[in-house]
């Protein structure tokens, strides 16, 4: 019979499996206790999320939330990281993190319903993150507003110009005089 407290960790992982917009499973066999602690805090910036989860738990919660192809990659001691917006920040971050810890690995990832390995899961590092497209985003529609508002301007302009042109024909003298 199953003991409470796994059947509720089970629960907790499956849940965390199924709300994470993606998650990236690490080995991080030779971190200390503080090297892993800086990393769920460069992680927590990313909004994302580090846990150390028994595989034989991890799996199980997998199953129950229909997830299959990860058994796999659970071998060792392996970090879960459930990230909650997009996963190319926490990439990043693990990225970025095992330049100086490579005791650190990326194993795999599960992504838009797909389970990847380690090298297409690191991969997600070099794309442009949510905040950077929108930032794209936001100045193409800028730079298209601009132009538009410059089109608009352009009659007037032109008018204005033809305006001074014959004022200054007329030897400056005020045309309404």
């Amino acid at each position: 019979m199953p003991r409470p407290d796994k059947v509720a960790k089970v629960d907790e992982v499956r849940e965390d499996l199924t709300q994470a917009s993606a998650t990236l499973l690490t080995h991080y066999r030779g971190l200390t206790v503080v090297e892993l602690a800086e990393l769920r805090a460069r992680l927590r910036e990313a909004d994302a999320e580090l846990k150390v989860v028994k595989n034989t738990l991890t799996r199980r919660a997998a199953e129950a939330a229909g997830i299959e192809g990860l058994d796999d990659y659970l071998v060792g001691p392996t970090g879960l990281v459930f990230c909650h917006e997009d996963p190319v920040s926490p990439a990043k971050a693990i990225k970025a993190f095992a330049k100086d810890h490579p005791d650190l690995v990326m194993r795999a990832g599960f992504v838009d319903g797909e389970v990847i390995d380690g090298d297409a899961a690191l991969a997600l590092a070099e794309l442009a993150s949510r905040e950077e497209l929108l930032a794209m985003l936001a100045g193409l529609l800028q730079g298209a507003l601009s132009g538009f508002a410059r089109l608009l301007q352009a009659p007037i302009a032109g008018q204005a110009r033809a305006m001074q042109a014959l004022v200054d024909k007329q030897g400056g003298a005020d045309p309404e005089a």
